[in-house]
């Protein structure tokens, strides 16, 4: 792959994503003539997303040859945590009620009850994409999707272990994983320019979550100053030093489980995930987060904490763009088609239910990310709502890591009753 791509160095590949991002924020800015009006249609984060998935398909850059999303993962997205995390009002979060954990449980069960119903839908379709024996058996490589879609990689990874795909053709499972979920992030986005309409469709109450974002605003406004070169200082030493604790007590935590817990180094163990460092670091990073938001560090949101956390955020955004290569979407329409399928039964459960409870866009959009995106996106699409509910997406996607392998167990077991019959 690295001799199709135009640019490997990644110093190049993050000056190019750089300029899309500069260049998103400058003509969303405008208010009037064309780009005024392309905006009312086309989400900013969308673009940040699209973009650099663009340049991707163009062969101009490529996830596989670069380090930015590792780091931008690694590094900045807890980072952001911490600092729009600062500002938090906890009582507030809570205040949110029961709905934002009834439709991440939805987003569950259209994950489960997806794959067996795809597989039989698909096999009226194209019988022949599900064919395969032993380890070549495509509800086994499906397991793996439905991993990741309820918790994330070390789900997705535990997966691959317990039902023992054939590893040649596991790049298949992942191409489609990255495909369908990313095809279904972007239209979440999408659908974040017409959150009001959504919500009064849906007949949702909001109003927990625009008194939080009012109650956060208001906070910043009244501390709001000028900052100054020592206040940016401080809020970076905050953050990355999180960030440096973070990784070390996530460090110490896997290898302290690994060592002394036989369960959970078994890759076929359900606990399994719970070894991952990403997990824990994320965990520690948003508690971290929490801490500091009940001291007097929570007055940096006046110096502008939580833009700094977005600028992270949105260089993510982009990273996570790179993934996406529109090019691939037809390269294996068969296995792709059951992705497709699986993914709006998922969707399909989440609408139901959210009409249903009458759950804001907002629980929808986060709840599904928290199982689809897991810990790395689901705060994403939180943030885009507002800042103060980035860690939201966070406490959801950590319900993600603890399901996921018990329901990717379950799906699994339903496809291969399907796929049987």
């Amino acid at each position: 792959m690295e001799e199709n791509t135009l640019f490997t160095n990644d110093a190049i590949v993050f000056g190019l994503l750089m300029l899309a991002l500069g260049f998103v924020f400058y003509t969303s800015s405008k208010k009037e003539g064309f780009w005024g009006k392309f905006y009312k249609i086309v989400p900013a984060l969308l673009m940040c997303y699209l973009i650099p998935a663009i340049f991707n398909s163009l062969g101009w850059i490529d996830d596989g040859t670069s380090e930015l999303y590792f780091v931008a993962s690694r590094y900045l997205l807890p980072a952001a945590l911490v600092l729009m995390t600062l500002s938090i009002d906890l009582k507030a979060i809570f205040n949110l009620g029961p709905k934002a954990l009834i439709m991440f449980f939805a987003g569950t069960i259209g994950i489960v009850l997806g794959g067996p119903l795809a597989i039989l839908i698909m096999s009226f379709i194209s019988p022949e994409t599900l064919g395969g024996i032993g380890p070549d058996a495509i509800w086994r490589g499906l397991s793996t999707i439905a991993g990741s879609w309820i918790g994330g990689g070390a789900n997705q990874a535990a997966m691959l272990e317990i039902y023992e795909y054939n590893p040649e053709l596991y790049g298949g499972m992942v191409l489609v994983d990255i495909v369908v979920a990313n095809l279904w992030m972007a239209i979440i986005l999408m659908g974040i320019g017409k959150n009001d309409s959504i919500d009064r469709w849906l007949k949702a109450d909001n109003s927990a979550i625009e008194e939080l974002k009012v109650k956060v605003s208001s906070y910043a406004e009244s501390v709001v100053r000028n900052p100054t070169l020592p206040d940016f200082m401080i809020m970076l030493a905050l953050a990355f030093g999180a960030v440096g604790f973070a990784h070390w007590g996530a460090d110490g935590m896997s290898e302290y489980l690994l060592a002394n817990f036989e369960i959970f180094s078994d890759s076929k163990s359900a606990l399994s995930s719970f070894s991952s460092q990403f997990f824990w670091m994320i965990t520690i990073a948003t508690a971290i987060g929490i801490i500091l938001s009940f001291t007097r560090m929570k007055k940096y949101e006046g110096a502008g904490a939580s833009k700094i956390g977005s600028i992270f955020i949105y260089i993510l955004v982009a990273t996570i763009g790179m993934k996406m290569d529109l090019g691939k979407i037809f390269e294996n329409p068969g296995l792709l088609g059951i992705g497709l399928i699986w993914i709006l039964i998922h969707v399909i459960v989440l609408i139901s239910t959210a009409k249903l409870i009458k759950a804001p866009y907002f629980f929808l959009a986060v709840g599904s990310q928290a199982n689809v995106g897991g810990a790395a996106s689901a705060p994403v699409v939180a943030a885009a709502f507002h800042p103060s509910l980035a860690t939201v997406g966070v406490l959801l996607a950590v319900f993600g890591y603890v399901v996921g392998t018990y329901g990717a167990i379950l799906c699994t077991i339903l496809m291969q009753i399907a796929a049987g019959s």
